[in-house]
């Protein structure tokens, strides 16, 4: 059965708890009022998803259609702007205090059960399969067009495996592990809430986003990891191949796909998350402010 968005958050917060919790409790952990809690708290014993406080099998299998299922890395760049660090390592192997930046982020996936990760590879692809020491399960796709084409290329590689799946931009040290969600309501992008940025940034309006631009004030900037559930996923395997192959369509971005050519096609929600819970290093300069080891 389809979960109200009420019913999904209780039940997420049930299903990562290992202690009973009351309705008092739960109310702590959301933004309804004690009285929304209790009502939808008592629909959820009502059904069996939910006994004495603690989440039923029942209940487990209603939250199954909105478990991530799969996690998309690109990771297919240069990484021009990390010179000279990257000339002889694609950046997601770059070790930022003695840890690989990709590690952090396949670690949080496996974390929350995700055992199918694909990682789409192409600057020196060879190198990635020092991680299947570590990570066995992992699978490759290659990108041949990673050095004529911007990471639509890489979307274009992978676009039949988007739905119910994270994806991810694989040069992003993650701080807090805890961003990443087993469950999704709905498809959503990371965003930090900034009164004024000159990055990439999303507009939003009635609860989605509504635009996406370089540079913005009361918006959230971009950050690189977004979810998409069964329905968009499907959608995007098309619409990636529909923008891939217009006049100049190598050159997008791969989530200008969704913002851009088929702005309004799509309902995206922001999750709000804290700019140090995942940092972007686009600088050498940044990554020895970092990891001072660089510094010599």
């Amino acid at each position: 059965m389809e979960l109200s968005r009420k019913q999904f958050d209780v039940l997420e917060i049930l299903a990562g708890q290992k202690e009973p919790l009351r309705q008092r409790q739960l109310e702590g952990f959301t933004d309804y009022s004690l009285g929304t809690v209790n009502r939808v708290y008592n629909e959820l014993v009502n059904w069996g998803f939910v006994s004495d406080g603690i989440i039923t099998p029942e209940g487990l299998e209603a939250l199954e259609p909105y478990r991530v299922k799969r996690a998309v890395f690109i990771a297919a760049g240069f990484g021009t702007r990390l010179m000279p660090v990257t000339l002889n390592t694609p950046k997601p192997l770059v070790r930022v205090n003695g840890k690989r930046i990709i590690d952090g982020l396949i670690d949080a996936c496996i974390g929350i059960g995700i055992q199918d990760i694909v990682i789409v590879r192409g600057y020196l692809a060879e190198q990635f399969d020092q991680l299947l020491y570590k990570y066995p399960m992992l699978k490759f796709i290659e990108n041949s067009a990673y050095n004529e084409a911007n990471n639509i290329s890489s979307a274009m590689c992978a676009r039949f495996l988007l739905a119910n799946s994270y994806v991810f931009e694989a040069d992003l040290l993650l701080n807090n592990p805890k961003i990443i969600k087993k469950y999704h309501y709905s498809s959503n992008y990371l965003g930090i809430k900034k009164e004024r940025t000159d990055d990439w940034c999303f507009k939003m309006k009635d609860g989605y986003i509504s635009s996406q631009q370089i540079g913005g004030v009361d918006c959230y900037q971009e950050v690189g990891i977004s979810y998409w559930n069964e329905a968009d996923g499907k959608k995007l395997a098309e619409h990636i191949k529909q923008a891939y192959e217009t006049p100049g369509g190598k050159e997008l971005y791969w989530d200008q796909a969704q913002f851009g050519i088929f702005k309004g096609e799509y309902k995206v929600e922001v999750r709000e998350c804290d700019e140090k819970d995942v940092i972007e290093i686009d600088t050498f300069n940044e990554l020895k402010s970092i990891d001072k080891s660089y510094n010599i």
